[in-house]
């Protein structure tokens, strides 16, 4: 099985260690990955519905208090809410020079560069490399886990669809922001699918980023006609029953038409 060659807690956090850590932040990271690099590996050996909570506690030497002190819920173990991918997101989204799709890109290549990383930091990469497939399929095997993680894509969107409201002037319930953070979204789901598709040809990790980046951008270039407008329509200030909400009057085309024909190309690109 490997033992703990392969890092998975590093997967999750790469390179994101903090320069200057108490003693008491060192120790819950150190326990976190613990809990991480633990867990991971017997559901990858056992399934991950033969493992109880328990039993990772038990193999960390740990309560199972402590472990639901550091992961709400038996999925978390394996699974990260999207919490470190919003925080970049809300960045990229407040530089009015980038479309939402630039932005979505630069989010991307940074989780892109950071799986990579990761793989090349490994001391047995062709270890990594199998642990990840295997990885991935426990995900999409498990009926739980791929409920979670539709859950957190989910999550995503709707944190999502509220800055895109926010950049452009609408309220987050309107259709533009709603169909336009379901289309962005779905390039994550091109990226994870792209990943296992070249992690599982056995590529290096250059050449891996390489090809996934080529995937996603293909994709994008289907969202990009119809979301890069989206940042310049905005609602117009005063009410006007006689307009349609949403409508860019330079354009003379309601904002809406064109996210959800964008909402469709994704799903046909997925």
């Amino acid at each position: 099985m490997g033992g703990r060659r392969v890092d998975w807690a590093a997967l999750r956090t790469p390179r994101d260690e903090a320069p200057a850590e108490g003693l008491r932040e060192r120790k819950k990271r150190a326990t976190r990955r613990l809990l991480v690099n633990t867990a991971t590996e017997l559901f990858l050996a056992r399934g991950f519905d033969a493992v109880r909570v328990a039993d990772v506690a038990d193999a960390a030497g740990v309560s199972e208090k402590t472990v639901f002190n550091y992961f709400p819920a038996k999925e978390s173990l394996i699974l990260d809410r999207p919490d470190a991918t919003l925080a970049a997101l809300r960045v990229e989204l407040g530089d009015p020079a980038r479309t939402p799709v630039e932005a979505v890109l630069r989010v991307l290549a940074g989780e892109l560069a950071g799986v990579t990383g990761w793989l090349e930091d490994q001391r047995d990469r062709r270890a990594a490399g199998a642990g990840f497939r295997r990885y991935g399929e426990l995900i999409h095997a498990t009926p739980a886990l791929a409920a979670y993680q539709r859950d957190l894509l989910d999550e995503l969107a709707a944190g999502a669809a509220q800055l895109l409201a926010v950049r452009a002037g609408l309220a987050t319930a309107d259709p533009e922001p709603q169909l336009a953070a379901t289309a962005l979204v779905g390039l994550w789901r091109v990226q994870f699918g792209s990943l296992a598709k070249h992690v599982d040809a056995g590529h290096t990790p250059a050449r891996i980023r390489g090809a996934v980046t080529t995937d996603v951008l293909r994709a994008a270039r289907l969202l990009e006609s119809g979301l890069g407008s989206f940042a310049r329509t905005r609602r117009p200030a005063a009410k006007d029953t006689s307009k349609t909400t949403g409508v860019n009057p330079a354009a003379k085309t309601p904002a809406s038409t064109k996210p959800a024909r964008t909402s469709r190309q994704a799903r046909t690109g997925t």
